[in-house]
């Protein structure tokens, strides 16, 4: 017996050896998503402080079999990156939505600046951002993030309005906005965070009243230090940790709904939930008799209801049938809504980008189909349905007393639409008001005021003015954004005499990252893209920090009559208009790229569009200037003469680079906007490695272009 288990034990021996060895051959031939490592890169790149970050390398390398410092990975995919506290600056990169299988994102505790990107990972389940120097506002990415459970974006400088990005994050248990700088109302997309346990909001300038967060499953609130006022709803007096000092709310209990009013959907629900016994029911409960038993008006209310769910069945799926026999136009039209950059990608990584692009639909403007309802009116034409208006509707008398009747002491501007009025109200909030002109609408374009609008206000980046109310009575059209209080950066280049010399190159840069990125927003992450349609450096508008906010995003929607608009247009933005628009009126993204082209232009050498001042070779600025875009020794020489020489002179070599595949006379040709944002970060980033290098802090090392290419690796 001895002599046959001895065959039997060598064969297992062999299998199981075999099998080590394979697994250990995957392992070592396992190397990591080429996407992953190339968004690591970026961003080690960007970050400074990368001694901190010890195995990680700008170029080549595999974070998942050499270890990289606070990598994780499953397979080949990185699935966890936790480099909290490491005292890192710096910045996040460009290729943040390349981790596709990336679930925890953990920054906290750092010194990184800048916005937080906008194309973050799509599929993380924990994001904290927590503890740094982030700027702007909270990222579109955000609300795509179906999966996201825990997001911290505490202790930064995080501005603006909280934005409404939560409407898809049915699943997020954990939010922390605290210790930034919010400032507004709450977003009414807080009340569907049907699954949120934990919110923090302290020590910001919010404002308005708590009623979203009635009915949500909370055991931790806290919104103390803000601006609240108004009553706090009964719902929240159950809540087990609830902080809410340092507010103005009213004092007592919040006053019953008037009489037949429904409450909102789902509250009662949810203070059964969190009321336990009931002991802490609301003030405003009215379930005296819900403990005693069913009523008859209730037995009958419920049968009624299992009738009109049993219709709504029957509708669903006759509704499913039809879709099914329209799925190949159907198809169709949801492809023409993809964001332009999809078609780059790999096509195994094409369908999780789709689904995450495609949830953005509900926080852009809507896709025009979305405009119209299925009904006909009485002379045979389809009627259109208006869209939800986000912004503050004002009447034409506060209007009028904020502007003193719209006088000539506070006209700041004026364009083909209209005048620009700033306007001060009673509560010291300064505004501007754009006043459009009856006759630059014909009448029968009307009705798509308030659609402009509605379109127009949900419009949120930080780089873009954001429109804030709007007025449409007694026949008057008027929009109010907010104010912005540097000037245009066509009247700091052009006409002041002085302050043209404090824009750096460093700002200049700023400046055209800035606005890439607007127009980035706009033409890739709004679902349809928005044409602007009249970019130029006068719409250009700059803070007290010279960061660029880019104004009349959407205006493009109030068409003027044809004759009108093209002439108006071809007078507005004559030196900036691509040359299809000039030939035939055609007007597309890439025809805003070549004017952004022609905004770079001027950045760099300090001229007009067009001056008929100087001599007739160099009366148009992009005719004159791009033979020489490729010459060192010419480009030398176009530089802005307020610059007084103090640039690196290989980037503004890559700077002309840019400018060249911009102004391109074939719209083909000429790159999408997110290609241009990732070249001038790129810029940037070279700059700031300049930066840790040298003493200076300006931003640049600037020297002389005689003496730069010396001692600059860019």
């Amino acid at each position: 017996m001895a002599a046959q288990t001895r065959p039997v034990f060598s064969v297992s021996f062999v299998v199981s050896q075999f099998v080590f060895i394979l697994s250990a051959l995957s392992l070592v031939h396992c190397t990591t998503d080429a996407n992953d490592v190339q968004a690591l890169q970026v961003m080690y790149t960007s970050l400074n402080s990368s001694s901190q970050l010890t195995n990680w390398k700008n170029n080549g390398g595999d974070p998942c079999t050499e270890s990289w410092k606070g990598v994780s990975c499953e397979g080949s995919a990185v699935v966890s990156i936790d480099i909290s506290r490491l005292g890192l600056s710096g910045t996040l990169g460009y290729l943040l939505s390349d981790l596709m299988s990336l679930r925890k994102f953990d920054l906290s505790g750092n010194n990184i600046h800048d916005t937080v990107p906008y194309q973050l990972p799509p599929n993380l389940t924990s994001l904290n951002l927590a503890s740094n120097n982030f700027t702007g506002n909270l990222p579109y990415s955000i609300s795509t993030m179906v999966k996201l459970t825990y997001l911290n974006v505490s202790r930064n400088s995080l501005a603006q309005s909280v934005g409404d990005v939560f409407g898809n994050l049915a699943a997020l248990s954990t939010l922390d906005i605290s210790s930034n700088n919010f400032s507004g109302d709450l977003p009414n997309s807080l009340s569907l965070l049907s699954n949120i346990s934990e919110l923090y909001m302290q020590n910001n300038q919010l404002t308005g009243t708590l009623n979203v967060l009635s009915g949500l499953p909370l055991t931790t609130l806290n919104v103390a230090n803000n601006h609240f006022s108004g009553w706090i709803p009964g719902e929240l007096s159950s809540i087990k940790n609830f902080t809410y000092d340092g507010n103005s709310f009213d004092n007592g209990p919040a006053p019953p709904p008037p009489p037949y009013t429904a409450p909102p959907a789902g509250r009662s629900g949810n203070n059964q939930t969190r009321s336990g016994s009931g002991s802490r029911s609301p003030p405003d409960s009215q379930s005296s008799d819900s403990d005693e038993g069913l009523s008859v008006g209730s037995i009958v209310g419920i049968i009624l209801g299992a009738v009109v769910l049993a219709a709504l069945v029957l509708l669903s799926l006759c509704y499913c049938v039809r879709k099914n026999k329209r799925k190949v136009s159907g198809t169709r039209t949801s492809a023409g809504s993809l964001p332009i950059g999809i078609t780059n990608v790999n096509a195994e990584m094409q369908e999780p980008r789709v689904k995450s692009a495609a949830a953005v639909t509900d926080l852009t403007p809507p896709p025009a189909e979305k405009l119209v309802v299925e009904s006909v009116s009485k002379n045979g034409s389809l009627k259109k349905m208006k869209s939800p208006i986000t912004a503050t509707a004002y009447t034409v008398a506060s209007l009028q007393t904020a502007t003193n009747s719209f006088s000539q002491e506070f006209l700041i501007g004026e364009g083909s639409l209209g005048r620009v009025y700033r306007a001060e109200f009673p509560t010291g909030k300064i505004m501007a008001v754009k006043k459009i002109d009856n006759a630059a609408l014909s009448l029968q374009e009307e009705d798509y005021f308030l659609d402009a609008v509605s379109n127009m206000s949900r419009l949120r980046h930080p780089n873009i003015v954001t429109l804030a109310g709007y007025c449409a009575e007694h026949g008057q059209r008027l929009l109010v954004y907010e104010f912005v209080g540097n000037g245009s950066l066509h009247d700091m280049l052009h006409f002041a005499d002085d302050s043209s010399k404090n824009l750096t190159w460093n700002g200049r840069v700023r400046v055209a990252l800035g606005t890439a990125r607007a127009l980035e927003y706009l033409h890739e992450v709004c679902l349809p893209s928005v044409v602007h349609r009249n970019f130029k450096s006068a719409n250009i508008l700059l803070d007290e920090e010279l960061n660029p906010h880019l104004s009349d995003c959407g205006l493009a929607a109030l068409t003027p009559n044809t004759e009108r608009q093209f002439a108006t247009q071809m007078v507005g933005a004559f030196g900036y208009s691509a040359p299809e628009f000039a030939l035939s009126g055609i007007y597309t993204v890439k025809s805003d790229v070549y004017s952004f082209g022609v905004v770079m232009l001027e950045l760099l050498t300090g001229r007009k569009p067009l001056d008929s001042s100087r001599p007739r070779s160099e009366q148009s600025l992009v005719r004159w200037a791009t033979p020489q875009l490729h010459d060192i020794d010419a480009l030398a020489k176009m530089v802005d003469p307020a610059l007084n020489g103090m640039y690196p002179a290989k980037s503004l070599s890559r700077f002309a680079d840019i400018i060249a595949l911009c102004v391109q006379p074939e719209p083909e040709f000429r790159p999408p906007m997110s290609e241009v944002v990732q070249a001038l970060v790129r810029l940037v980033q070279r700059a700031s490695v300049v930066k840790r290098r040298s003493s200076d802090e300006s931003g640049f090392s600037y020297k002389t272009p005689e003496h730069e290419a010396t001692d600059m690796s860019f």
